[in-house]
This record gives structure tokens, C-alpha cells and sequence, in this order.
């Protein structure tokens, strides 16, 4: 079995266990009018719902809240609707928005609206390593022009919804997106402070997003963004934990209009249908019975919590040296919706791995919890140095995967740092919350103070060696 589809398979016999309820009848409404419906059915398929829903519900969320502003940030990746906004300098602990940043490459982000018009994408040439992943509002790359896959001639892009159907200007290349809410999660790879100042900033600078039919138009002004109070402090895998079925699920009926799941969802669909949830109306379950009505209620916390079990416990079976290395059935997921869902949980925007890998670690060599109470080595030999066609990094998050406060403000080491190689080309990294001995400074990545953490190793473009499963990542060294 696929190590994807074993963790779903854990997932769904926990989840089947929590669903399970009394043999009685609940009355819903449904299309074809009032009618009884086994509690024990209701109860699964509200939950198999909240599962097919979570990437868009997540999405819209994160969309509300890095779209909160009237005009793009000069220094962050959020802007208005249909407007470009770009990092210009690394993440820190302070950013929540968006879980397991990475400190490798500068985001360049936008949100599309595109039901009035198509959007037009500009990328200047350039001999740097960039990606262009464009998501729909379930979270599927369906789109990723870049270095790997288009070359680095300038491009022009025309960002298309779903029921456009005009006639697509020469010179540009259309991307159509199932869904009218999409985004834009680009990366581009810097090398230093200094060379994001200067190469990284030009290449974003030349970038530009208009309306169609504002193409040309050199004084073309966009509009200000609104901005609402009630999104200003959302923090999306906070955020969604925080709705009540109710609240979720009719949020989830108002996203569907606009944004219609794909053709292969139509039998969770139909068995939507049948408890009365139905896209663009509301949706409630009144129910005298206390056991549905507690385990309705209790039910995101619950989801979340064995999600938040399965990132902390993987199953051990499916670890290579401690870590787990996913070369397929992500950042694209068909019906696959726990998959779906658990990796928009633990890292929305995850690529696909033609474009990187992302291989996680929360074990150390003696299969013991990864806690910053403790120092780490690891040490690659030679002919273990990550192969990749671009580049690698490794990055340290705390227990809620944000990026770790320290005095450094290094919260990643890779190949564009300047490491110390032994003689013999083998590599060690130091893994500690405490500043090492000055021989070791360069190799070091600083841990929070205390309490688990999670490490990350990220391959861009990587080679084929790791995509075929024949590449072998250390174990992390606990140091006595």
C-alpha cells in the first residue's frame, strides 16, 4: 500500500469509530422535501463533508485575511484582489499566516477573482530559478509555469475562470482555472540578504498583474482594497478550528457556487444531497438527540486533533531514517480528500514533487520525539548531499510550525549558506537552541528553548535519485 494512502486509511478508521452513533433516525431537509435519515449515516457524511470542504474553507479563509489590505505591502507577500504582492525580504517568527514558511525563496503572491474578466501575468526573463504554481480553490495545482517547466523566456500569462470562453490574445498563454477563486503562491530563489535586494527585487519589480482589458495600458491604476476589521487577525489553521459545523458548513455551501467541484466529486456530492446540503442554500440539523448534538459539536476539534496526532505520530512503518519523504499524491489530490485535507492542514500550498520535496522529520535515531531540550547532529556523507537540479535547505519550526525565534535570525542553512565541509566532503549540522562553540557557528541551526519541534528539508527540482526512492536522508544524532 502507498504510504498516502495508508495514512488516509488510519485516518478514515478513526474517523468511522468517532462517527459511529445510535441506530436511530434523524429528520432533515433535504431537495426532495422532510425525511428520516439514519443519525449513524447523517453523522459520517457531515463529517466526510468537513473533510471534502476543508481546502476551501482553509483557503478562503487565508485569502481573507492576505487580501485585508488597500494596497500591496511594500515588504510582504499581501495584497488587494487580483494585485501582486512580494516579499521582499525573508519571513520570520512573526509571520502566522501561512504555516512551515520557508526561508529559501521570496514569495510572490495574488489572489484572482476572475468572474469579471481574465487577468493578465507578465514574467520578465531571467536565468533565476522561479516557479508559478497556481492553485484552484480546492487546493490542486493545476498550473506551474517556471525555470523546470517553461524555460526562462519572458512570459505572458492570461488567468482565465472556469466559463470564460473568448479568444486568447497572441503572444499570451492561457491558464484557465476550474474554480473562480485561485492563487498565485510563486517562489523565487535567493541567494543572500544582498542578492534579494537587488537580482530577486528587479525580477519582481518587472513582474505585472492587470485586467485584460487594461493590458497595454501603461497608466493603468488599480483600485484600493477593502479592508475589514473582522479579518484582520485571522490566522487560518487557527481560524478553522474555531467554526462550528453549522458556521463551516454553510460557508462551504456559499464557496461552492462560485468555485463548483470537479466531475469525479459527484458521488460525495450525491451523499451530500441526501442529508439536504445543497451548494448555495443553508444548511442545519435540528435535532432533539444529545449524542448527535455533542459529537456535531465536537466534531472540528476532533478532526483537527487526530490531524494534529498524525503530524506529531506518524506511522513509523513508512519513515526512511526517521523521516518522511512523499514523492507523489500531493499538491494535486483527485477524490483523495483526507490526503487533501491533512496536507492543506500541516502546509497549505504545498508543491507538486516534479517541483520540490518536502521531506519532515519528528524523530530523532532512536525513535525518540524530536525536543529542543536536547542537541542534534546530522551528518551526510559525501554521496549524500541532497541532489537536486536547484537547490536545497533545512529549516526548524516550533511545535505550531512557525519559524523559531533566535538571536541569529537564521531559521534555515542549505547549500547557499557558506557551510563547512569536512576534508573528506561530508557535512554536519548542528540542531540546539544554545550557540555552539565558534568552529561550529557557521553549521548551525538554532532550536526554540524547549518543547517539540519539527524539522523540514526541502529539495527544489530535485533529482531523479530521490524521486524514484533511491536517495538515503541521514538519521538526526541526539548528542549526549
Amino acid at each position: 500500500m502507498q504510504p498516502s494512502k495508508l495514512i488516509n486509511f488510519c485516518l478514515l478508521l478513526i474517523l468511522l469509530l468517532f462517527f459511529s452513533c445510535q441506530s436511530d433516525t434523524t429528520k432533515v431537509s433535504t431537495p426532495e422535501g422532510e425525511k428520516e435519515i439514519s443519525t449513524d449515516v447523517l453523522l459520517k457524511t457531515i463529517g466526510e463533508s468537513y473533510v471534502f470542504g476543508y481546502p476551501l474553507v482553509l483557503m478562503d479563509l487565508t485569502k481573507k485575511v492576505t487580501t485585508n489590505i488597500e494596497a500591496p505591502h511594500p515588504a510582504k507577500p499581501v495584497a488587494p484582489i487580483n494585485q501582486l504582492g512580494h516579499f521582499r525580504s525573508f519571513p520570520d517568527h512573526t509571520l502566522t499566516a501561512i504555516v512551515k514558511p520557508n526561508v529559501d525563496t521570496y514569495y510572490s503572491i495574488a489572489w484572482f477573482d476572475l468572474e469579471k474578466e481574465p487577468q493578465v501575468l507578465s514574467m520578465p526573463a531571467t536565468e533565476r530559478y522561479y516557479l508559478l504554481p497556481f492553485y484552484d480553490a480546492y487546493s490542486n495545482i493545476f498550473a506551474s509555469p517556471g525555470t523546470r517547466t517553461t524555460g526562462t523566456a519572458a512570459q505572458t500569462l492570461l488567468i482565465a475562470g472556469p466559463t470564460w470562453k473568448g479568444e486568447t490574445p497572441e503572444g499570451m498563454t492561457l491558464i484557465q482555472s476550474p474554480t473562480q477563486m485561485t492563487w498565485l503562491l510563486g517562489r523565487i530563489q535567493v541567494n543572500s540578504a544582498e542578492d534579494g535586494a537587488t537580482t530577486v527585487r528587479a525580477i519582481q519589480d518587472s513582474m505585472r498583474l492587470v485586467p485584460l482589458s487594461e493590458f497595454g495600458n501603461e497608466n493603468y491604476t488599480p483600485p484600493v482594497g477593502i479592508v475589514k476589521a473582522e479579518n484582520k487577525d485571522i490566522i487560518p489553521v487557527k481560524t478553522i478550528q474555531e467554526l462550528d459545523v453549522k458556521t463551516y458548513l454553510n460557508r462551504l455551501s456559499e464557496l461552492m457556487i462560485a468555485n463548483p467541484p470537479a466531475a469525479a466529486d459527484a458521488p460525495i456530492l450525491e451523499k451530500m444531497a441526501k442529508i439536504g446540503f445543497v451548494p448555495g442554500q443553508p444548511f442545519d440539523v435540528s435535532t432533539d438527540n444529545f449524542i448527535l448534538r455533542t459529537k456535531l459539536s465536537k466534531l472540528p476539534g476532533f478532526i483537527h486533533e487526530k490531524m494534529e496526532a498524525r503530524r506529531a505520530e506518524p506511522d513509523r512503518a513508512l519513515l526512511n531514517n526517521g523521516w518522511m519523504m512523499v514523492t507523489e499524491d500531493i499538491g494535486t489530490y483527485s477524490t483523495d480528500y483526507l490526503r487533501r485535507a491533512y496536507i492543506d492542514f500541516i502546509g497549505l500550498g504545498a508543491l507538486i514533487p516534479e517541483d520540490a520535496v518536502y521531506p519532515n522529520c519528528s524523530f530523532d535515531k532512536n525513535g525518540d520525539r524530536l525536543n529542543a531540550s536536547k542537541k542534534y547532529t546530522i551528518h551526510f556523507e559525501s554521496n549524500q548531499i541532497p541532489p537536486v537540479n536547484a537547490f536545497w535547505s533545512l529549516t526548524a519550526y516550533n511545535e505550531d510550525e512557525f519559524l523559531v525565534k533566535n538571536e541569529l535570525n537564521r531559521f534555515a542553512l542549505g547549500d547557499r549558506d557558506e557551510l563547512n565541509f569536512n576534508a573528506d566532503g561530508s557535512l554536519d549540522l548542528y540542531i540546539q537552541s544554545k550557540k555552539p562553540n565558534e568552529d561550529r557557528m557557521q553549521n548551525w541551526l538554532p532550536l526554540p528553548k524547549s518543547g517539540p519541534f519539527y524539522l523540514t528539508l526541502r529539495l527544489y527540482w530535485p533529482k531523479e535519485i530521490v524521486m524514484d526512492g533511491k536517495w538515503e536522508i541521514p538519521f538526526v544524532v541526539p548528542v549526549k
